[in-house]
């Protein structure tokens, strides 16, 4: 794979994890984040301080809270995961995100989709 997108696959994968794992949304902000940051989940608002501020609300809320890369897919200036999410106190969740980055491997817009991980399902195969 080329180098530009395993950079960028490394950059998000590390962003994200500094975030929501290591609860760090400033540091995350500082070391990957273009220009700009560009919102698309209609619950949290635009721009960089907004991510700031939702990521240290959850980590108040939801200490504890994990998220764990199943997939991890690059393609152009986008990097799409597939995450299994933990979240104390509240569902498990699957996620999927998806990171477009700039030509220096910033992330400088977020789209995602969220589904509580329900206890019984009618396959036998898992969402991950």
């Amino acid at each position: 794979m080329n180098d530009k997108l395993e950079r960028n696959k490394k950059n998000a994968e590390q962003f994200y994890h500094l975030a929501f794992n290591e609860c760090k949304p400033e540091e995350a902000v500082k070391k990957f984040v273009g220009d700009k940051y560009i919102q698309h989940n209609p619950t949290v608002k635009d721009g960089k301080e907004a991510f700031i501020e939702y990521f240290n609300n959850l980590a108040k809320e939801y200490p504890g809270k994990e998220v764990h890369f199943k997939k991890i897919i690059a393609e152009g200036d986008y990097v799409v995961f597939h995450c299994y999410q933990i979240w104390p106190g509240d569902s498990d969740y699957a996620s999927v995100d998806i990171f477009r980055l700039d030509e220096n491997g910033k992330v400088v817009e977020h789209w995602d989709v969220l589904q509580a991980v329900p206890e019984k399902s009618v396959n036998q195969n898992s969402m991950f």
